[in-house]
């Protein structure tokens, strides 16, 4: 009888036990998923987690694509084991006051070096989704007189 009152006392206060996750803490998990679906090739959950209308700014001055354009220039990367990889080594998160956008500015270890990532995340009826991404390539101050040399356009 004591087991079966201990029993049902340990279910009806588990779900007052397990916490559920925060909001920072649930787009840290959002965003880790988005770079591993790149990594992992999975252009269903990449794509998916933008919104219709999300844009991604590339590292290229004239890369300004919509999901959809986007998802059409990446599909042969997607055809393969791993799109690309990027991996998060910082990332701050800031929320409205209403607390259904989000921004976030992340540092990220890519094949290009240290890029930095901005993001603007809405919270839609299914979760969050990106609104846009803007992906940064980053040069220390001190060769910036290099890289305007190596860039300028006569």
């Amino acid at each position: 009888m004591y087991m079966k009152k201990l029993l049902a006392l340990t279910i009806l206060l588990l779900p007052f036990t397990v916490k559920a996750q925060t909001p920072t803490a649930t787009i840290n998990q959002f965003m880790d998923n988005w770079h591993k679906a790149a990594a992992t090739a999975d252009e269903d959950v990449f794509f998916g987690s933008m919104t219709e209308d999300g844009i991604y700014l590339g590292t290229d001055k004239t890369e300004k694509w919509t999901r959809e354009e986007m998802a059409e220039w990446a599909d042969e990367h997607f055809q393969k084991e791993s799109a690309w990889s990027f991996t998060a080594s910082e990332r701050d998160i800031y929320f409205s006051e209403n607390g259904k956008t989000a921004w976030i500015n992340e540092k990220l270890d890519t094949w290009m070096g240290v890029c930095k990532g901005t993001a603007v995340l809405v919270l839609k009826p299914e979760g969050w989704k990106i609104a846009l991404y803007d992906l940064s390539v980053t040069i220390d101050n001190n060769k910036i007189d290099a890289f305007l040399e190596l860039t300028n356009e006569d």
